[in-house]
């Protein structure tokens, strides 16, 4: 397997049949899989699962009981993916299924490929987001010295190497994007960010970025962590 790409589901019910069949149109390939991680959701997106994932050669499934956060989710389904490259990417379909296998060409083309990280870089976002983004951004730079950029950009892919070496101390919450992007470049990997396009969600609404409230609240999580973050480090 070349590549797995992990897609955390919370209450995506209406958003798992397109996903599935948009990564069909685009995987032209018989080593790509996508792991669809039911992350403890409410709704009916377990059965919609176990109902259409047989239908699709390249998808996996993976229940998780209890939402334990937005990155556990997306940790229990590296811990089982099979590629030499793997990653993930969002359901709200706000990135492109597209953008995966984009990614993965891109990730072929390099002369070591092994110690690249590659991540997008949203593009047409609300300008309330944006200026949201450009601060975090701008901070989480300066106090812990790296340039870390858009940081909640999808998706992301890196080999399973370098998932192996610092698996133990990822973060369960969505600080999870933070601590990849930083540790990718504390272990010297090559960052590589392409553009994608981020439009509105498809069905349903976002479980954190919901208005002032959430991102005030983001804000609180994410400081937090980049404090522990650093005295760790």
């Amino acid at each position: 397997m070349k590549l797995s790409i992990v897609v955390p589901c919370y209450n995506e019910e209406m958003n798992i049949p397109i996903i599935l069949n948009k990564f069909s149109s685009v995987i032209n390939r018989n080593d790509v899989e996508i792991i669809l991680v039911n992350n403890g959701s409410s709704d009916n997106s377990k059965n919609v699962m176990n109902k259409l994932a047989p239908d699709y050669p390249f998808a996996k499934i993976l229940h998780i009981d209890v939402n334990h956060g937005y990155g556990s989710g997306i940790l229990a389904g590296l811990r089982v993916a099979g590629g030499e490259f793997i990653g993930y990417t969002h359901a709200d379909m706000q990135t492109d299924p597209a953008d995966v296998l984009i990614g993965l060409k891109i990730i072929e083309r390099q002369k070591n490929p092994k110690i690249c990280y590659l991540k997008g870089v949203r593009k047409g976002r609300p300008a309330f987001d944006q200026v949201f983004s450009i601060g975090m951004s701008f901070f989480e730079s300066l106090y812990l010295g790296k340039k870390l950029w858009d940081i909640n950009a999808q998706p992301n892919i890196f080999h399973k190497d370098f998932f192996a070496d610092i698996m133990e101390n990822c973060p369960k919450d969505f600080s999870l994007d933070l601590y990849l992007l930083y540790m990718a470049q504390l272990k010297g990997l090559i960052l590589i960010r392409f553009d994608v396009v981020f439009p509105d969600r498809v069905y349903g609404i976002s479980s954190w970025n919901d208005g002032l409230s959430s991102k005030l609240k983001f804000i609180k999580r994410t400081l937090k962590f980049s404090f522990e973050l650093k005295r760790l480090l």
